[in-house]
């Protein structure tokens, strides 16, 4: 088998993301999975790039906002090599602002509302609107795996990593098709890349997420995400998707379970028919679930692994990883090559979970 410089284990929005850029600087990746590529959460997501929205942690934001501004770049150089444009979606949010933000006197006023979006139905929700762009996931997924293909990667789907070991200055990875060896491991496996020994413990916790799509009516132009604490609807308005909308998601502790519950969708379409009523009628496409993967704190992990010498972990980005892309491969391939991050990763380091116990 062959040795590559590089070895990460995940071939999620991720993994295939560092994979690009540790390439573009020269090096020798392989990329393992334990199924398909972009098969888990990368593809069912909603494709949000939410840096403000008030539920993130606001220690989140100098990675987000770092990706933003990465983010023309990187689809610049998915679509160099895949020849397969990801357009921007909608380009405006209307958000939901929080009891405990409200009443700043940026919220939109009925009569704004009326003007902007006359079908929408706010009940008590206090609105404001956010310069935030959305991304159709399945696109993106489509663009970066051809991507990933038209390089030398050396991508292994059906792959899963047995164990790894720290063997001098190299790491020996035991996969379900031999060993190998790589100068270094990135553990980007998401929802299953959690991290047990004496010296650390990191809980990534699978936080299960129904959705829905259904075909808009035509006389619903739609070009605004709508997002409540309790529910969204992200429009659809190009591309193969173009007249759906997304509307989702539970938020469920329940482990890998990913069946799909009618009684939970039903209760997914009347949040949305509640804001948008003329949607009650809508046509449902399809209905899906993902595994988000969440930590205890609800940030990233993103670092080198303590006491395992040349390994590193990139997860735990819950409902962002989509989002984080860009910024998550920058800062984990300097990491890797030994250069300066571009922003301070204290807040998102593996040892903040060294010598305690982190329960799911």
């Amino acid at each position: 088998m062959q040795h590559p410089d590089l070895c990460i284990a995940g071939a999620g929005i991720i993994g295939l993301s560092l994979a690009l850029e540790l390439h573009h600087r020269g090096y020798r990746v392989t990329v393992l999975d334990k199924g398909e590529p972009l098969a888990e959460s990368s593809s069912a997501a909603a494709g949000m790039l939410a840096a403000h929205d008030p539920d993130n942690p606001p220690q989140l934001l100098p990675l987000a906002s770092l990706s933003l501004s990465l983010y023309p770049d990187f689809l610049d150089r998915i679509h160099a090599l895949s020849e397969i444009r990801v357009p921007f979606q909608t380009h405006t949010t209307l958000q939901s602002l929080p009891s405990h933000i409200a009443g700043t006197g940026s919220e939109l006023t009925v009569k704004d509302l009326s003007h902007l979006f006359p079908a929408l139905v706010p009940g008590e929700h206090q609105l404001i609107l956010l310069d935030e762009h959305s991304i159709d996931p399945r696109q993106l997924a489509s663009a970066l795996l051809a991507a990933v293909r038209a390089t030398t990667i050396d991508l292994q789907p059906n792959t899963p990593v047995l164990s790894t070991r720290s063997i001098g200055n190299a790491v020996e990875i035991s996969t379900s098709s031999g060993s190998m060896q790589a100068a270094k491991f990135i553990n980007c496996a998401g929802a299953w890349a959690a991290v047990s020994s004496h010296q650390l413990t990191i809980s990534i916790t699978p936080k299960k997420g129904q959705m829905l799509s259904v075909v808009l009516p035509p006389i619903l132009p739609m070009h605004f995400v709508v997002r409540t604490p309790d529910i969204y609807i992200v429009p659809r308005t190009t591309g193969p998707s173009a007249g759906r909308a997304i509307i989702g998601a539970t938020v469920e502790d329940i482990g890998f379970d990913k069946i799909i519950h009618p009684a939970d969708i039903d209760h997914l379409r009347s949040l949305a028919t509640t804001l948008l009523p003329i949607l009650a009628g809508a046509r449902q496409l399809e209905a899906w679930s993902g595994l988000r993967p969440a930590t205890p704190d609800g940030l990233p992990v993103l670092g080198a692994l303590p006491a395992q010498p040349n390994h590193f972990i990139a997860t735990g980005h819950y409902r962002n990883g989509i989002l984080l892309a860009p910024a998550t491969a920058k800062v984990m391939a300097q990491l890797i090559v030994g250069e300066a991050s571009a922003i301070k990763l204290s807040s998102f380091s593996p040892t903040r979970f060294s010598s305690k116990l982190i329960s799911p």
